[in-house]
C-alpha cells in the first residue's frame, strides 16, 4: 500500500469507529431507557434491555479495534513510518483510544456497566472534535520528536490521562449521585456514592505513578536529549507539574487527612481541569511552548513550527 492509501484507510477507520461508537451509544441508551421504568432496587433485566447492554459492550469493543486500525494507518502513512503522535489530531485519537481501553479492561473488575454511555459519548465526542477541527495531513516528525523516548513518554502520558479521565467521570457522578433523591432513572441505578468514590480513588491511584513516570522521569530525559536541558520552564512542562501536584495532594489528603467523598471529588476535578488544559489549552493559548502542535500547512509535505 502507498502512503496515500494508508492515510485514506486511517481516515475511513476514524469515520467507521465513530459510526460504531454511535451505535454502541444508542444500544446503551436503549438499555437505560428500559431500566428507567424499573425501581432502582430491581436488578432483574431481561429481554431487550439485557440484550441492548451486551450489544453496547460488544460494539464498544469492535469500535476500539477499528480505532486501532485508524492509529496504525496514520503511522504507516508517514514516510518514514512512525508512531501516530505528531500533532493534536493524532494525540486526540490516541488519548480517546486509551480511555476506551481502560474502560474495557476494568469493566468486569469494577462492574462498570453503568459507565458505558458516558465513556462512549466522551470518546465519540473526542473523535468528532478531532475529525472536524483538528485534522491535519500526515507529515514527517520534527527532529525533536525523532526519539525512542517519544514512545515511552507519550504512551505513559496517555495511559495516565485515560485513567484520570475515567476517575474524573466517577467523581462527577459521585457528586450527582450524592445530591440525587431520584428513585428511578440513570442516577438512581448508579452504585452508591461510597462505591463511586472507591472506583475514582483506584483509577487515580493507578494513574498517578504512571503520570509521575511520564512527567518527572521520561519527560526530562527526552527534554535533555532534544534541548540539552532537563527543565525549560516550558508552559506545558509547568502545567504537567501543576497537574502532578494536584493529584499528589489528592492522594496525600486521602491517605493522611482521611478526605473522602465530596472533598476528594472536588480536588479530583481540579486535577482533571489542569490535565485537559495542559492537553488542549496550552496548544491554543501559548505562543511560546515548545510543545505546541501547530499542524501542517501547504501541501502537507512539510510541517511548519510543529514543536514537541
Amino acid at each position: 500500500m502507498t502512503d496515500a492509501s494508508w492515510e485514506t484507510l486511517s481516515n475511513q477507520a476514524v469515520a467507521a469507529a465513530g459510526v460504531v461508537y454511535f451505535l454502541a451509544l444508542l444500544s446503551h441508551l436503549v438499555e437505560w431507557a428500559g431500566l428507567r421504568r424499573l425501581p432502582a432496587d430491581e436488578q432483574v433485566t431481561t429481554g431487550r434491555t439485557a440484550m441492548a447492554g451486551r450489544l453496547g459492550l460488544l460494539l464498544t469493543g469492535i469500535a476500539a479495534m477499528v480505532h486501532v486500525v485508524a492509529l496504525v494507518g496514520r503511522g504507516m502513512a508517514a514516510d518514514p513510518n512512525r508512531v501516530p503522535w505528531g500533532n493534536m489530531y493524532e494525540f486526540t485519537l490516541s488519548g480517546s483510544f486509551f480511555v476506551t481501553v481502560i474502560y474495557l479492561a476494568c469493566y468486569r473488575r469494577f462492574r462498570l456497566a453503568w459507565m458505558g454511555p458516558i465513556v462512549v459519548a466522551f470518546v465519540l465526542s473526542a473523535l468528532m472534535v478531532a475529525a472536524i477541527w483538528l485534522h491535519d495531513p500526515v507529515a514527517p516528525l520534527t527532529e525533536a520528536l525523532l526519539s525512542p523516548w517519544l514512545v515511552i513518554h507519550v504512551v505513559s502520558a496517555v495511559i495516565a490521562t485515560g485513567a484520570f479521565t475515567i476517575g474524573g467521570i466517577c467523581s462527577v457522578l459521585y457528586l450527582l449521585k450524592e445530591r440525587s433523591k431520584a428513585e428511578r432513572g440513570y442516577l438512581a441505578r448508579l452504585p452508591e456514592p461510597p462505591a463511586l468514590d472507591r472506583v475514582s480513588y483506584r483509577m487515580h491511584a493507578f494513574g498517578f505513578p504512571v503520570w509521575t513516570f511520564a512527567v518527572l522521569i521520561t519527560g526530562p530525559i527526552w527534554a535533555h536529549q532534544a534541548w540539552s536541558s532537563y527543565w525549560n520552564w516550558d508552559p506545558k512542562e509547568v502545567w504537567a507539574f501543576i497537574t502532578w501536584v494536584v493529584y499528589a495532594a489528592y492522594l496525600h489528603a486521602r491517605a493522611t487527612v482521611g478526605w473522602k467523598g465530596r472533598n476528594a471529588a472536588y480536588v479530583a476535578l481540579v486535577g482533571l481541569a489542569t490535565l485537559w488544559f495542559n492537553f488542549i489549552g496550552i496548544n491554543y493559548f501559548s505562543s511560546s511552548s515548545q510543545h505546541s502542535y501547530a499542524g501542517v500547512v501547504g501541501d502537507g509535505s512539510t510541517a511548519t513550527e510543529v514543536r514537541s
